[in-house]
């Protein structure tokens, strides 16, 4: 009885020997789902930077708001995936961009949130960078979007259902107003058509090509 107890002793010790340890449940290696792509009007967008330019210079005000076009960006709803604007500081006699980006590139080293460009030079008495008040800011990037339709912009996207729509946002100092230009193109200067809004009333201005 006693070398049958032994036996099943040693049997036992053996098992417990060739067994491996437990292993935590294997996730498969998946990798995190990638966030949404974010697109926004100019408006919303630049109020975000707007609050980013304060923090660097307290009586910042911006004279410049442009979009950059990515592939699949809601153009028709007047949004965008990227805007940048530039501020200006007269105190500092100094002019900083800050980019909001919804979209991440590797290619492009875009990184979703705000990003800083480089601190350049002012000149006050310069036309062309002339910053503007805020309270003249209220018509929209999507508003000036459907002025921009009714004035060639329609036939164009017919033709073209991916054509590329930039939205840039500046001072016009001749005509002491604030103008959105709804630019049919990738860049500006090759637009086929850019369509000026006042961006304080939505009236139509002009066709500027």
């Amino acid at each position: 009885m006693k070398k049958v107890l032994l036996g099943i002793l040693a049997l036992g010790l053996l098992a417990g020997c060739s067994s491996e340890p437990a292993r935590p449940p294997s996730s498969g290696g998946a990798k995190p789902a990638k966030p949404a792509d974010e697109y926004k009007t100019g408006r919303v967008a630049f109020q975000k930077l707007f609050v980013t330019a304060r923090a660097w210079a307290a009586d910042a005000l911006p004279f410049h708001l442009e979009s950059q076009y990515t592939q699949g960006a809601p153009v028709a709803e007047g949004k965008a995936g990227i805007w940048r604007a530039t501020f200006a500081s007269t105190r500092r006699r100094a002019a900083k961009s800050y980019l909001w980006s919804g979209v991440a590139s590797e290619e492009d080293a875009l990184e979703r949130g705000i990003s800083p460009g480089l601190e350049d030079t002012f000149n006050p008495s310069n036309p062309s960078t002339r910053p503007f008040d805020l309270a003249f800011l209220k018509i929209d990037s999507d508003q000036a979007f459907q002025v921009a339709q009714e004035h060639g912009g329609k036939a164009l996207l017919k033709k073209t259902p991916e054509q590329p729509v930039l939205f840039i946002l500046d001072w016009d100092s001749r005509g002491n107003q604030l103008v959105w230009h709804v630019a049919y193109g990738d860049r500006r200067a090759d637009a086929k058509l850019t369509v000026a809004v006042n961006a304080s009333t939505g009236g139509f201005l002009r066709v500027e090509k």
